[in-house]
């Protein structure tokens, strides 16, 4: 069974010097539900989990399931390139009540694809949960291909994956060769060519900013109205490319940040954007009617 259908944020983690914003935090998570939002993901990429202490993971997910209620599914970042760390977040993770794990392949030491297979089921071992692999090879060196996902998902607690391979082809053999796995685009400028071929929906950055327009793209899509969904796919363009003009999240935490959403803050090794960008992401938002 599907953890969900539709979009789901990639919600960003908000700081006030230095620490974690829980006031920002709860906003956040509130706009999101009654944006249409059909799941959250914490502790992700865009949420900074790499600067993240291992309690300050495990609190910040915790935050999340109570303030949600039930309301949408809690989906936690769990991965890393050590099994054993893994294990433990991920038990930690469904100890406190998340509905799902997104766990991103080895990085750094990396592995072949018999490690991946092996890594994955390790983990969903020690699990109740269902498990989203995250396949985005530009940041952790490593592909799953569609051959190995195939394999990964000969474990039951394996349910799909999120790919940001940003390889069409790919993504395309992988549906074919795996017509049950959950695909979720991991690209925001891929949400409608991935569910033309039997995705299950996006796990979206620039959702911190238009969850409504994402959450509408997949529901038209979803009900036939392709027309419709393309078209908003091309409307969101612009933002898409506003929000990795840098490393994500930098320029999504810049554009919360001048939408007075939550602090722009981001931990180092992270640092605020150029003015250059910051300029074409002030232009961005103005275009689209947000500032």
């Amino acid at each position: 069974m599907s953890i969900f259908k539709g979009s789901a944020v990639a919600l960003v983690t908000p700081f006030a010097n230095g620490a974690i914003d829980y006031v920002a935090l709860t906003r956040l998570i509130e706009l999101q539900i009654v944006s249409g939002t059909d799941a959250i993901v914490v502790c992700g990429t865009t949420g900074e989990a790499s600067t993240l202490s291992h309690d300050e993971k495990l609190e910040v997910i915790r935050h999340v399931v109570e303030r949600v209620e039930g309301r949408v599914p809690v989906i936690a970042g769990s991965g890393g390139n050590c099994t054993e760390a893994v294990i433990e977040m991920s038990r930690g993770a469904e100890a406190v009540g998340v509905d799902g794990l997104l766990i991103v392949t080895p990085y750094y030491n990396k592995t072949s694809q018999d490690g991946l297979v092996a890594h994955y089921h390790a983990v969903a071992e020690q699990v109740r949960l269902p498990i989203i692999v995250y396949n985005v090879p530009s940041r952790t060196g490593v592909n799953v291909l569609p051959a190995t996902m195939k394999r990964i998902l000969e474990h039951e607690n394996i349910s799909g994956i999120k790919e940001a391979s940003g390889n069409i082809e790919q993504i395309v053999n992988l549906a074919a060769l795996c017509p049950d796995c959950d695909i979720y685009a991991g690209n925001d400028d891929h949400v409608v060519p991935v569910l033309s071929v039997g995705g299950k929906g996006v796990i979206s950055t620039i959702a911190n900013i238009v969850p409504e327009a994402m959450h509408k793209m997949c529901k038209f899509f979803f009900a036939g109205k392709i027309a419709e969904a393309r078209e908003l796919q091309f409307e969101m363009l612009p933002l898409w490319k506003a929000a990795f003009c840098d490393v994500n999240p930098i320029p999504i935490k810049t554009m919360m940040g001048m939408l007075h959403l939550c602090n722009a803050e981001l931990r180092l090794p992270l640092v605020p954007p150029s003015k250059e960008n910051v300029e074409f992401m002030k232009k961005v938002l103005g275009e689209y009617g947000m500032m």
